[in-house]
């Protein structure tokens, strides 16, 4: 099952290490991960949060499941992601509370 990593990410300086370990724990339990965390090491830096947002639902859309990670109700992006992923009938999974796949 491939599926999507949600969280903040502008306004928090570990992000990236906090997705790392997601993606880690999610492999290791026999997903195929999305970790739009990495995408800012790919893309220019003159891209806006709206491009990695078009960028990252595109992703979401390619997924079966998205895996919330803790605090995600602080983030705009993760929040309207999750509204997607409901919308779509996917699977949700939370890194705290119930339903979480690792």
């Amino acid at each position: 099952m491939r599926i999507y990593i949600s969280g903040p990410i502008t306004k928090d300086k570990a992000f990236y290490n906090k997705f790392l370990d997601a993606e880690k724990k999610l492999k290791d339990a026999g997903y195929e991960v999305v970790n739009p965390a990495k995408l800012g090491v790919l893309l220019p830096k003159t891209f806006t949060h709206a491009d990695y947002m078009d960028i990252d639902l595109m992703l979401l859309r390619k997924c079966e499941a998205i895996y919330m990670l803790k605090n995600w109700k602080n983030s705009i992006g993760a929040v309207y992601e999750r509204m997607l992923a409901k919308e779509l009938g996917m699977t949700i999974y939370y890194e705290v509370g119930k339903g979480g796949p690792i």
